[in-house]
């Protein structure tokens, strides 16, 4: 089939490489033309395993192309909406890129057209894509499908490829059936749905899983105190499969484009129709203060950190990606910067991103070098790069063996016999 991408962030540039290695004709569109530019030399502009790779094979076989221009997308008999809705002001979700695309696709429309599903692949507020419906129909031939993104930054690709599951909603049978043919031979569980019903799936899959790290999280903080070991506790909780063992590690909280902005969204839309969400309202108190309580043990340990050398490992909000949005390593960092801390920071990806925000933070090539000197560590991000050390090397370039984990990552048990002293979230 022939489709088109509106969008070539995160999740535009991953459907777009995606659908392309399905075999499908893809158009991916972005006003940015430097962006454009980078994206047909087979550069991707974001950091995700797998990513470039395969852009770079699907330009070479032609099942790929960019453009800055929505009239090349004439042919298209699919749009992919997949622009961002970030966080208005007021905690909505701004929609003004979306309807600003959705604008660009009717003007394609002509009677010679035929027909066009429109697919809002971005994270909408429950309605919207009915609302956009009713908007368009004067436009004959153009239908309205609603089909979130469920991607894991860091493993985005496959996710694409191979897709946990399928959610379609739409109201006309044409839409229905133009997504059962762009997504034949995927092998993944399909909900067919209407549009509300869809949308509220996405809202309603990203507040669950935020609620479980939060509620993990909690937990930590009683475990602290009762000298329990959190790690075990989730292990147990985990082989019961109607908990499973997903999204149950305490960390400093969860971060990235989606969980915050998307819990945030939701209770903002309850707020509109008198609903109170109390226990989503919770989940983000404690995502909240999850980085804060963690430094609160950092300063025991250290009585004060003024002064003092940190040793930061891991930036992005999680391993294997470049982004920072919402990142707790940002909180982190202001936090240590604002009680007079030097810090040394390092993140594989990262820290020229950082940088920008924090320009008084060393950042360093090596995580070793991050160590040296360094009164004590932090894990934020438990890139590979940061648990898989030379503990041995790190003890003694230290000013003082004092390790805090918090991704509950690194051997406690053997660093602690190692001569550290090791604190995590919620182990004994």
């Amino acid at each position: 089939m022939k489709v088109a991408v509106i969008g070539t962030g995160y999740v535009g540039l991953t459907t777009a490489v995606s659908l392309a290695m399905h075999g499908h004709e893809i158009l991916g569109i972005d006003l940015v033309a430097a962006k454009i530019a980078q994206l047909r030399q087979g550069k991707s502009p974001i950091y995700e395993p797998g990513l470039e790779e395969a852009l770079a094979q699907m330009l070479e076989q032609g099942n790929l192309q960019f453009s800055t221009e929505i009239k090349d997308a004439s042919e298209a008999e699919m749009m992919f909406i997949c622009v961002g809705t970030p966080e208005a002001s007021d905690g909505s979700a701004d929609l003004s890129y979306l309807l600003a695309a959705i604008s660009d696709v009717a003007s394609l429309q002509q009677p010679s057209s035929g027909k066009r599903v429109i697919v809002i692949k971005s994270t909408v507020p429950v309605g919207t894509g009915d609302r956009i419906a009713e908007q368009l129909r004067g436009n004959d031939g153009l239908y309205v499908a609603s089909n979130p993104e469920f991607l894991r930054e860091g493993s985005a690709m496959q996710d694409a490829l191979k897709p946990s599951r399928i959610v379609i909603g739409a109201d006309h049978e044409a839409a229905f059936a133009a997504m059962e043919q762009l997504y034949n031979g995927v092998n993944a569980a399909k909900v067919t749905t209407t549009r509300v019903n869809a949308e509220f799936i996405k809202y309603a899959s990203n507040a669950f899983l935020a609620t479980k790290i939060s509620f993990m999280n909690e937990l930590a903080r009683l475990s602290t105190v009762l000298g329990t070991d959190i790690t075990t506790v989730a292990q147990g909780m985990g082989l019961d499969s109607r908990i499973g063992p997903e999204f149950l590690r305490a960390g400093v909280g969860y971060g990235g484009s989606c969980f915050p902005k998307d819990t945030i969204a939701l209770l903002q839309l309850a707020g509109q129709h008198g609903i109170s969400l109390s226990i989503l309202d919770k989940v983000r108190d404690v995502n909240t203060t999850q980085p804060a309580w963690f430094l609160e043990r950092l300063e025991e340990q250290l009585h004060g950190v003024a002064g003092k050398k940190i040793a930061v490992l891991g930036l992005a909000f999680k391993p294997d990606t470049d982004d920072i949005r919402e990142a707790p390593s940002l909180k982190v960092l202001e936090a240590l910067q604002k009680k007079g801390a030097s810090i040394a920071a390092y993140d594989p990806i990262a820290s020229a991103i950082v940088v920008a925000q924090f320009p008084n933070v060393e950042y360093v090539k090596h995580p070793a070098a991050a160590f040296k000197g360094a009164h004590a560590a932090m894990l934020i991000t438990e890139w590979k790069e940061c648990v898989q050390l030379d503990w041995k090397e790190i003890k003694a370039s230290m000013a003082a063996p004092i390790l805090f984990d918090g991704r509950n990552a690194w051997p406690g048990n053997l660093l602690k016999d190692a001569g550290f002293v090791y604190t995590g979230v919620g182990r004994s």
